[in-house]
């Protein structure tokens, strides 16, 4: 908990970072701070603004997680943990189903596994991880999670058209008209001016936050369990896994470490972090990439930095005037953001495959792929196997983890060189 002062705590001298063990003069580093603040901001109040959670509660449990995350990686691996985007289709899911406490049920019970593949990680490695889950499968399952919600936007394009599909060409257009800190905040910027246009419109109702207090606690709610929706958020864990590794490799090779041995660290923190959100009423929590942006702009990489966005998070967690402003954003513009976000979460699967060289001329990876993804696409809503209800994000990865192995396997057995890893690499 303590940092050496950089150079002469105001400047950073050329070709250098701020090592995460060090720290700018307290002021510089409350700047930065704020920075992270911002940049972690517009994405963190979305996920509960579109799953129905309170962002007061959701925004203290990711100052919370990010403390919990620094404590658990020995204040070594800067890093922010904002509301996981890949919870959302689970959440919504069991919300319906059962209730809000069901889908914190599911969130506690997605940490509790993702600590122990932590727990796993620090001991044995990463290598097992990469054998059930190739470039292919995991490409697939975060491109499903992506496609599978894309349903979720009809209603707003249908219903206020204007308002959504400016918010999606001033979320767009702001990512590559600003240059630095606001280009990496296109969400946060889509937002405000989609809410101008809604306000224009006549489209928000401020009763809310009239009757809010300035001050006061924000509002927790006690997890239900329910063994039904267990498989719904399984899924989730693929992608936190990888949102975690991939994380920490970016850090490393951003201030030239080998972070390798905090995967496992990582992973844990993470895990315990949606366990303590999700027993009090939080969104589940992964690391940012927006935040990544911050650093490497800014080439402060000190953890200092972390805890004064965390602090300020819990913060705001106290203020639900705060909270009730932020419940405002009306559902042309949350439609909107969400087109531009599934969107993304789609393609970043698809990036995964490019980035390994996946060959899709082996109809081992082809068959794994198209499987997984139409599944996900047709079932928009719960299938009944029994006593278990599965969503098709569920369905999808099941697929494709069913496939890929199953095909591999007998393959294997046939002696067939398609079950070589084609090309992958």
């Amino acid at each position: 908990m303590s940092w050496s002062i950089h150079g002469n705590g105001k400047t950073i001298t050329p070709g250098e970072v701020v090592a995460p063990e060090e720290r700018l003069h307290w002021p510089q580093t409350i700047s930065i701070g704020a920075q992270h603040i911002l940049a972690m901001f517009g994405s963190s109040i979305l996920v509960p603004t579109l799953t129905g959670f309170p962002v007061t509660t959701t925004l203290l449990f990711t100052g919370l997680a990010t403390i919990i995350f620094l404590l658990m990686t020995n204040n070594k691996v800067p890093s922010y943990l904002g509301s996981s985007f890949a919870m959302i289709a689970p959440v919504i899911s069991t919300t319906q189903s059962h209730s809000m406490a069901g889908a914190l049920g599911g969130i506690v019970m997605t940490g509790a596994l993702l600590f122990v593949v932590g727990l796993i990680v620090q001991v044995t490695g990463t290598g097992w991880i990469h054998a059930l889950m190739p470039p292919v499968v995991m490409g697939t399952i975060v491109a499903l999670i992506g496609l599978n919600l894309a349903s979720a936007t009809l209603a707003p394009m249908t219903d206020v058209p204007l308002t959504t599909f400016l918010t999606v060409i001033f979320t767009v257009l702001a990512t590559v008209a600003f240059k630095g800190l606001l280009g990496r905040l296109s969400i946060l910027v889509g937002l405000v001016l989609g809410y101008l246009v809604a306000l224009a419109q006549g489209q928000v109702d401020f009763s809310a936050v009239q009757s809010a207090s300035w001050v006061g606690l924000p509002q927790f709610t006690a997890p239900s369990f329910h063994f039904d929706t267990a498989l719904m958020f399984l899924p989730a864990v693929f992608v936190l896994i990888a949102e975690n590794i991939g994380h920490v490799r970016t850090v490393g090779v951003m201030t030239g470490r080998d972070l390798s041995k905090f995967n496992g660290r990582a992973l844990m923190a993470d895990g315990a972090a949606s366990v303590v959100a999700g027993l009090g009423g939080g969104s589940a929590t992964t690391t940012y990439a927006e935040n990544i942006g911050v650093m490497a702009a800014s080439r402060v990489y000190s953890t200092a930095a972390y805890w004064v966005a965390a602090i300020v998070a819990m913060a705001l967690a106290f203020l639900p005037k705060f909270g009730a402003l932020v419940g405002t954003i009306p559902v042309g513009v949350i439609g909107g953001l969400g087109i531009v976000l599934y969107g993304m979460i789609g393609i970043v699967g698809a990036r995964l495959w490019i980035e390994a060289k996946v060959d899709f001329g082996n109809p081992i990876n082809l068959m794994t792929a198209g499987t997984g993804l139409i599944i996900a696409i047709a079932v928009t809503s719960d299938i009944s196997f029994g006593q278990f209800q599965l969503g098709g994000i569920a369905l999808g990865s099941i697929a494709t983890l069913v496939v890929f192995h199953s095909m591999r396997a007998v393959a294997k057995l046939r002696g067939n060189d398609l079950a070589d890893h084609p090309k992958e690499s």
